[in-house]
């Protein structure tokens, strides 16, 4: 209970730190939060009423006290830009992230997982000198550039898939869950979601490889060869259980990294997802918007770095008997 008890004030701590350091570097940044309500025709008393309005006529003290107050209380302020709540904003595409993220990282990890037992198990082969290369080629390839290749490929030449966005224009549905299902939402999806997983496979794959070819060396898989097993059962059922605890561990990881490191991705697919959002609320000097969906990235990411090293610890007595 200490340990958990810790862990969780670190991640209090490093959410109360990400809090303060976006308030004052979005209040340093060139340029008016005002920008898109201020026009050759917006007299000095309607400026000054809108400054009110917002609460930027306080002082940077009294803002930061109110920022902090209203976030625990889950009120990250009014968008400068849509004019609505904040959190309203976010939510309308969190949903989206969270889908291209999970779908991705689902795709990259089971590919991951069951090629990197291949190729550990495979070590030395032909197979391993084509594999290797081809996976830290697809790892280093910028994600823009995946995306474009994939676009002008299976959209732009072949014409299968959509070019971008989440949906047809003109597309109507009952329910958000019948949105998300229908298969004009998959189509839409399809392309990020394979260019997310090809750059993310890289992780599992050659953490499972390291982990299986340490695994392999141990004496109860000389047993299983000499009890004579199937080369699959040592593999997936004896050695692939004992190399996994680490990839979980970084699965874990990966969702709250692959939230927020979506931009590039959203950004070429047109995917209306909360890295795009950021892109334009700091283009746009939306201060609470911005700070908003940094806050939501910030937080998935330290809430998954929780549950990813509490769960190392239940699963893993070694780490138990290390902390003790």
């Amino acid at each position: 209970m200490a340990y958990f008890l810790k862990r969780f004030a670190h991640m209090l701590f490093v959410l109360w730190a990400v809090a303060t350091i976006l308030f004052f570097m979005f209040r340093t940044m060139p340029g008016t939060p005002l920008a898109a309500f201020i026009d050759n025709t917006t007299t000095a008393e309607q400026q000054e009423a809108l400054i009110a309005q917002f609460g930027l006529d306080k002082s940077l003290g009294e803002q930061y006290w109110l920022f902090l107050t209203n976030a625990v209380q889950g009120d990250l302020g009014q968008s400068f830009f849509f004019k609505k709540p904040v959190v309203e904003v976010v939510m309308e595409v969190f949903p989206n992230s969270v889908i291209l993220t999970l779908s991705s990282l689902i795709v990259a990890y089971a590919f991951g997982i069951v090629a990197g037992a291949y190729l550990a198990w495979r070590r030395g082969s032909w197979v391993e000198g084509v594999g290797i290369p081809l996976v830290l080629t697809t790892r280093a390839a910028p994600e823009f550039w995946l995306g474009m290749v994939l676009l002008a490929f299976f959209s732009f030449h072949l014409g299968w898939l959509p070019s971008g966005g989440a949906n047809s224009s003109g597309s109507n549905w009952d329910s958000e869950w019948q949105r998300v299902t229908s298969m004009d939402y998959l189509s839409h999806l399809a392309l990020p979601a394979i260019t997310l997983a090809i750059y993310l496979q890289g992780l599992p794959l050659l953490l499972m490889r390291s982990n299986m070819l340490n695994v392999l060396q141990e004496e109860f898989i000389t047993m299983a060869r000499m009890k004579g097993l199937s080369t699959w059962t040592i593999v997936m059922r004896h050695a692939a259980r004992n190399a996994l605890l680490p990839v979980a561990t970084a699965f874990a990881l990966g969702i709250g990294g692959a939230v927020g490191g979506n931009v590039v991705v959203e950004t070429v697919f047109s995917w209306p997802g909360i890295g795009r959002l950021l892109v334009n609320a700091v283009s746009a000097s939306d201060y609470p918007l911005a700070q908003g969906a940094f806050l939501m990235i910030t937080a998935v990411l330290v809430v998954m770095n929780f549950i990813a090293d509490v769960s190392y610890h239940l699963l893993d007595p070694r780490v138990r008997v290390a902390t003790r």
